[in-house]
């Protein structure tokens, strides 16, 4: 599987517009990664499920460039709640290694597809719904953000995204703004990344099928074209995030993501 030209052209594509909505959203960019990167993958030979795991594996491990590069202009904002970070992150890390190294490997491709799209079909609703919280609810104790953290980093790691579509719904419910909500749950995509790319590498490393350039389940290829692209739009999209009109931007993109799950959903359905 050859590196070529209009191969990279299509990556860093993928990889300008994904890191543009991960800074925008703080969703990661992996929602629309993955079926991108699925139609990709299948198109070059790989076979149907064990294109839907490196796709998934792949976005993740983007998210450890996307996630450094827009929490520092978020930062720079004073968004990131650091004291909520700091509590979910020993749960995301637990729970995104038994994601990706013990469910995710056992899974068929064809049943992480549909999981996919239910997800996403999940979280574009929540978008739309756009459900205000109750006034005195507030961020849970130590222990409700561990098992908070433990959830959103497993789901993360089976479907191959920054937990954004999990932490930022789960923290406006808990009344944190939404623009600090997106800022922090950009923070969590780094751990989410790390210890989900240690998962993916060691449950595919007796994988068979696996095309030129793979480490586990990672497409190395398509990691350092996007990464690479994405790290230069994640600040942009940062910054427009501060003054666009979030709540409708939010609708549109919940649209797109209607298409993208129905487009997973029918993968993993006939398997082709």
């Amino acid at each position: 599987m050859s590196i070529e030209p209009l191969l990279v052209l299509e990556l860093a594509l993928l990889g300008i517009g994904t890191g543009f909505l991960a800074g925008l959203l703080g969703i990661g960019g992996g929602m629309v990664m993955v079926p991108f990167l699925t139609i990709i993958l299948s198109e070059r030979g790989v076979a149907s499920g064990l294109a839907v795991k490196m796709a998934i594996a792949t976005s993740m491990a983007t998210i450890i460039f996307t996630s450094i590069s827009s929490v520092r202009a978020h930062h720079r904002h004073g968004m990131v709640r650091w004291d909520s970070a700091r509590r979910l992150a020993p749960g995301i890390v637990l729970g995104s290694l038994a994601g990706s190294m013990g469910v995710f490997a056992l899974l068929k491709g064809h049943w992480l597809a549909i999981f996919f799209a239910l997800f996403v079909a999940f979280s574009a609703t929540q978008m739309f719904l756009d459900k205000k919280p109750a006034p005195s609810r507030q961020m849970p104790g130590s222990a409700g953000q561990l098992a908070a953290g433990g959830l959103i980093g497993f789901l993360s790691g089976l479907v191959g995204a920054g937990g954004g579509f999990i932490s930022v719904p789960f923290m406006t419910w808990c009344n944190v703004a939404i623009h600090n909500a997106v800022a922090t749950s950009a923070a969590l995509g780094f751990p989410i990344a790390v210890a989900n790319v240690v998962g993916y590498i060691a449950s595919g490393s007796s994988a068979t099928g696996l095309p030129p350039g793979a480490f586990g389940y990672i497409w190395l290829p398509a990691l350092a074209v996007i990464a690479l692209c994405s790290v230069f739009t994640a600040p942009l999209g940062a910054k427009a995030a501060h003054a666009l009109p979030v709540k409708r931007l939010k609708r549109v993109f919940a649209s797109i993501l209607y298409v993208l799950g129905a487009y997973m959903l029918w993968k993993g359905l006939t398997g082709h």
